[in-house]
């Protein structure tokens, strides 16, 4: 009987571990399903009312939906004429929005590692010699910064600090593959220090400014 009931368990336990995975990877597919249709609503909302009832794939047209729309966007900046107007309305309306300036920063950051204007990637480290990853948020100008230290699996949600620049080192990696390597507890985390890292202050050079404030040497 005890061998039976041993048997039960490490059986149940072995099916679990695979399980368990595929059930959280099902989870993610669903939300990220869920945000293209979330994304897409607002575009659908510009045509004629009833123009996508009958549509049977809403995942599929919001994806074309949101392509379509992107590549519109991105032939009208190609002109000097559509660059012009595109940065007057930034100026003049967006940039006025506190979310947008957080959002647009938070998706440079995903497109290219320490590029200005975007939050970077870097590893804070503490007098006890642990090292944790957080995101560059806002440069202060004075030595110091905001940080965001996310939270694993939640690689977006976490606590906001402010830091001395001397305790930070820019990690060459951008915010695709450090929410990457947090969402999957951890894993991946020894490749991105692997990466070349450079302190925050180092070369004499002021630190890059974050915040489109400019920085006081």
């Amino acid at each position: 009987m005890k061998q039976l009931i041993e048997f039960l368990k490490t059986t149940a336990l072995g099916g679990l571990f695979v399980l368990l995975p595929v059930l959280l990877l099902y989870l993610l597919l669903s939300e990220a399903l869920g945000l293209i249709v979330a994304l897409a609503t607002p575009i659908a909302d510009l045509f004629p009312k009833g123009t996508f009832d009958e549509i049977n794939h809403p995942v599929a047209m919001g994806l074309i939906l949101i392509m379509g729309v992107s590549f519109v966007i991105g032939l009208a900046l190609r002109s000097e004429n559509g660059r012009r107007l595109g940065r007057w309305i930034e100026r003049t309306v967006l940039d006025r929005l506190p979310v947008y300036k957080a959002l647009k920063s938070l998706t440079s950051g995903f497109t290219e590692a320490g590029k200005d204007g975007a939050f970077k990637t870097a590893v804070l480290n503490f007098p006890a010699g642990e090292r944790e990853i957080v995101y560059i948020v806002e440069d202060h100008g004075n030595g110091y910064l905001t940080v965001l230290q996310p939270w694993a699996p939640t690689a977006f949600s976490g606590s906001v600090k402010v830091v001395n620049q001397d305790r930070l080192e820019i990690l060459d990696a951008n915010i695709g593959d450090v929410s990457r390597a947090l969402s999957h507890w951890g894993v991946g985390v020894r490749e991105l220090l692997e990466k070349k890292t450079t302190d925050v202050g180092s070369s004499g050079d002021p630190p890059e400014d974050v915040s489109g404030k400019g920085v006081t040497p």
